[in-house]
C-alpha cells in the first residue's frame, strides 16, 4: 500500500468562512491525500459548519482527495446521539468512529477507528477488525515499539494503519468545559468563548511557563507533535498513513514539507528547519514515540 498523507478534522471553533477558505486551499493546493471532516469535540459547534459540508466535501473530491467523516469523541446527550447514529447510517463517504456509541449504532458496516478509541494493543485491533474496522489511527502517545507491534498486527488482519505525525496531541476529554469556566462561563452558556483561541487556549504554570492547551471540553499539548525524522521508521513499522492535525499555521506548506522530505524531495536538516519557520515559537516534540514525556524534543531518531 502507498503511503498516504492525511489532514485529521479540525479541532478548533473556527469561524465558517475561515473553514471553507482553508478546504478551499487544502483541496486545489496541497499534497495531501486524504481529509477528515467532522465536529469531534463539541456538539454545539456542528450547526455553525454543518451547512457547509456538502460542498466542502464535492470540493475536497474534485481537488483528488478522498473525504472521511469522522463523528465526536464525547457522546452524552440525546442529540448528540441521534448526530452519531446519523452519521453511522451513511453510506458514502467513510466514517471514522471516535466513540463507543458509533460503534454500536454502526453495528458491522465498514468504518475507521479514529486516535480517541484507544486502540493500545493487536487483541484490541483484532476485536475491532471484526467488528467491521478497516482501518485504525493509533493513540498519539504510543511509542515507538508499541507502534510497530500494533501496526503489524493490523497488516495482519488487512486494516490501514494511521499515526498522528504532527500536530497537538489530544491529552484528555472531559464531560466540563474548562474553556467556558476560565472566562466565568458555565458550559451550557459558553457564548463560544473558543472561538477567539484559532489555535487553543494557553494554560501556564504558576511561573508562567506554557504547559497545555485547552480546546472546549478537550486538553491539548502546547507543543506540536513532529515524528518527520521518525516517518522511515513509521513506514517501515508498516503504518501506512501519516497524519497532520490543523493548527493555525499554513497548513498548506505544513503538507509540502513532509511529501517533499517523504519525496526525497528535501533532506531531513532543510525539512526540520522549513517546518520549525513555519510553526514560529510553538516547540515541536517527539518524546511520546521515545518513551519519554510527552513535550520533549529527541533530537535523534531511530534509522529506519
Amino acid at each position: 500500500m502507498t503511503t498516504k498523507l492525511t489532514l485529521g478534522p479540525i479541532a478548533y471553533h473556527w469561524p465558517a468562512g475561515t473553514r471553507r477558505d482553508f478546504y478551499a486551499r487544502i483541496a486545489d493546493e496541497s499534497p495531501v491525500d486524504e481529509v477528515y471532516l467532522g465536529e469531534v469535540i463539541c456538539s454545539k459547534r456542528a450547526p455553525f459548519h454543518e451547512a457547509d459540508l456538502p460542498e466542502t466535501i464535492a470540493r475536497l473530491e474534485r481537488g483528488g482527495k478522498t473525504v472521511i467523516v469522522s463523528t465526536l469523541a464525547e457522546v452524552m446527550l440525546k442529540r448528540e446521539r441521534k448526530a452519531t447514529n446519523d452519521l453511522c447510517a451513511m453510506e458514502t463517504p467513510e466514517i471514522e468512529i471516535n466513540n463507543a456509541a458509533g460503534l454500536y449504532a454502526r453495528g458491522r458496516q465498514a468504518h475507521r477507528i479514529g486516535p480517541f478509541m484507544n486502540a493500545y494493543n493487536e487483541a484490541t485491533i483484532a476485536w475491532m477488525a471484526g467488528q467491521g474496522a478497516t482501518h485504525v489511527c493509533l493513540p498519539t502517545e504510543l511509542p515507538g515499539p508499541a507502534i510497530a507491534v500494533a501496526a503489524k498486527a493490523a497488516r495482519a488482519l488487512g486494516l490501514g494503519v494511521e499515526v498522528q505525525v504532527f500536530g497537538r496531541a489530544s491529552l484528555a476529554v472531559s464531560a466540563r468545559c474548562y474553556h467556558a469556566r476560565a472566562h466565568g462561563r458555565t458550559k451550557d452558556n459558553c457564548q463560544f468563548v473558543c472561538e477567539g483561541d484559532a489555535d487553543g487556549m494557553p494554560l501556564r504554570t504558576t511561573d508562567d511557563h506554557a504547559i497545555l492547551r485547552v480546546n472546549g471540553i478537550q486538553t491539548q499539548s502546547e507543543s506540536y507533535v513532529d515524528l518527520l525524522p521518525e516517518a522511515d521508521r513509521l513506514l517501515a513499522d508498516g503504518v501506512t498513513h501519516l497524519r497532520l492535525m490543523p493548527q493555525d499555521v499554513d497548513m498548506v506548506a505544513v503538507a509540502g514539507v513532509f511529501r517533499d522530505r517523504l519525496d526525497g524531495k528535501l533532506s531531513m536538516d532543510e525539512a526540520d528547519d522549513c517546518l520549525g519557520r513555519l510553526c514560529g515559537a510553538v516547540p515541536l516534540s517527539n518524546g511520546f514515540y521515545h518513551g519519554a514525556a510527552g513535550y520533549r524534543r529527541i533530537a535523534m531518531a531511530s534509522p529506519a
